[in-house]
């Protein structure tokens, strides 16, 4: 079936038929094309026929749940990726999201404010923020934006996209203190809220997979107060 190029296509992953129905049918008055995937170790093979713009994902999923499929997903899919959970306290937030998630909704969650966070991560993922066509290099760690390959000395870093567009944005911007809220509307285009952990998930998973101290970290620093500084010098050791 051909769909209109205006109408986002939606994976919705959820075991809850009852729920799953309803969702499908509130979103279709919004101009969203969705199908609908029960099991968790079913939906990479779906990912390659369908090809959705954004996954809305369930946690507790018969076959594969959804933080276990949120990691893998990684490797397969570059558009958003939406937690649904029942599952609400702080620890499974911050749990989804340092596998991967986008964003994260705790149910039962109001149709309209369903609504409200996909368009918000579909207009994400559509801003224009490609990396200048320059590599990159501070000392044994270089940035290569085309094929987006990070190496530190003789190692290649495997990062997510998203891991990979707050690298750069942090790096091409060496030796600057780069506030949240500047962050936030690059990457995010959204205001920074004063309690929103995203960025500081995202921003400890780029430090382990760097190789910088989770403690006191001094190749990319927390400035309180103020933000994040990518540190040019830190890099030669």
């Amino acid at each position: 079936m051909t769909l209109p190029q205006s109408t986002h296509r939606v994976l919705l992953v959820e075991d809850d038929i009852r729920l799953a129905n309803l969702i499908v049918d509130y979103l279709k008055t919004h101009d969203m094309h969705v199908e609908v995937e029960r099991r968790g170790d079913t939906v990479l093979t779906r990912l390659i026929s369908y090809k959705p713009d954004i996954i809305l994902l369930d946690i507790m999923l018969p076959g594969l749940d959804g933080f276990s499929l949120c990691e893998k997903l990684a490797d397969y899919f570059s558009g958003p990726i939406l937690l649904m959970s029942a599952l609400g306290t702080n620890e499974d937030q911050i749990k989804g999201l340092e596998l991967g998630a986008d964003d994260y909704v705790v149910k039962p969650v109001e149709p309209a404010l369903l609504v409200a966070r996909i368009h918000n991560l579909l207009r994400r993922q559509a801003l224009p923020n490609k990396p200048e066509s320059h590599c990159l290099n501070f000392g044994k760690l270089s940035i290569d934006p085309h094929t987006q390959t990070i190496r530190l000395g003789d190692t290649q870093v495997d990062l997510t996209n998203h891991e990979f567009e707050l690298l750069w944005l942090l790096a091409s911007q060496a030796g600057q203190v780069l506030s949240r809220q500047y962050i936030y509307q690059y990457l995010l285009n959204i205001d920074f809220d004063g309690k929103d952990r995203k960025i500081d998930v995202r921003t400890s998973r780029l430090r382990k997979k760097l190789g910088d101290s989770i403690e006191t970290p001094f190749r990319i620093k927390t400035v309180w107060g103020q933000g994040y500084l990518f540190a040019p010098e830190a890099w030669n050791g």
